[in-house]
């Protein structure tokens, strides 16, 4: 069975300034989602599923299908999708919120929303990230492989070098990982950047300055899941809005859900590094950058361009 991507698309890019899930950022148009969804068929991704708000829903389908019909996998079979929104009201019955409260729940309630829509080992990626076509073949080869399972999932590790930003210091989340290359904990890094000597510099919350290594691995929001973790998620989901519900602000994150699951000794997740360079498009600021790399990348032959002009 081939795996499923999981697309969470449903940030309204209040920090971006517009809908960046459908700004043209390629060559011929293309979005960065429409990279990824290119990149995961190339690497035998049977499913697309995108989290969606409702108000732009209709507009992202037509998007989509209007892209690619007929988009099919190297053997020939055809892509399926589905579309799943997030919304603040989306709870678990019994259990209320905050009525003033505008902030979606966060990255592990969206994917919470792809409970019914997905029942095979599956990938979860940002909609405004690029994470490189290598990145989706090592995530892809994994969970088709059979050693994602109930408890067993797994992250791919970027090399923080290929994730600074050259407009500054920038956040991620440093990887601890035992000697057999699994998951011990993320550890929130801030203000990494390369100093006046090119070395990388930055300190956890609280602490001093450090220096790390350029190969130094950190995640970027992409996982590989089995559907177990569905239910292990709504558990945790419940207690969070039981014990934060009334707050405004509070988020419910994968990390969260993932760091439990490992410290009750429930579930592993195996570190796969990848030697893709990542970008994103959090701010406008970002988006020549990245207009100038799909260009680059596009002229060396990586992508076509049209991007679905051969499918």
């Amino acid at each position: 069975m081939k795996p499923t991507l999981l697309v969470l698309a449903a940030g309204m890019g209040s920090r971006y300034g517009g809908l960046k899930q459908i700004d043209p950022i390629g060559p011929a148009g293309e979005t960065i989602i429409d990279y990824s969804v290119y990149d995961a068929a190339e690497a035998g991704f049977g499913k697309i599923v995108y989290i969606v708000r409702e108000f732009f829903k209709d507009e992202f389908i037509e998007s989509v299908f209007e892209k690619y019909p007929d988009l099919r996998n190297p053997d020939g079979e055809k892509v399926k999708f589905d579309f799943v929104t997030q919304e603040l009201d989306k709870i678990p019955e019994g259990l209320a919120y905050n009525p003033e409260r505008v902030k979606p729940w966060g990255t592990a309630h969206a994917v919470l929303m792809a409970k019914e829509a997905i029942d095979t080992p599956f990938a979860v990626i940002n909609g405004d990230d690029y994470y490189g076509k290598e990145s989706f073949v090592i995530l892809g080869d994994w969970l088709a492989s059979g050693q994602c399972g109930k408890g067993k999932y797994s992250m791919v590790g970027f090399r923080l070098a290929n994730t600074l930003s050259p407009s500054g210091g920038v956040s991620r989340g440093i990887c601890r990982t035992d000697g057999s290359g699994f998951l011990t904990g993320v550890v929130e890094n801030h203000d990494l950047a390369r100093n006046a000597e090119g070395r990388i510099t930055g300190h956890p919350a609280g602490e001093d300055y450090k220096t790390y290594p350029d190969d130094t691995l950190v995640s970027m929001n992409m996982w590989g899941l089995a559907p177990d973790y569905f239910d292990e998620s709504e558990e945790m989901f419940r207690e969070f809005l039981r014990n934060s519900g009334n707050e405004l602000k509070s988020e419910f994150y994968i990390p969260t859900v993932i760091d439990r699951l490992i410290h009750t000794s429930e579930a592993s997740c195996k570190v796969l590094e990848t030697p893709c360079e990542w970008f994103g498009v959090t701010f406008k600021e970002d988006r020549p950058m990245a207009v100038e790399r799909f260009r680059e990348l596009t002229e060396k032959g990586v992508y076509p361009s049209p991007l679905f002009n051969k499918r």
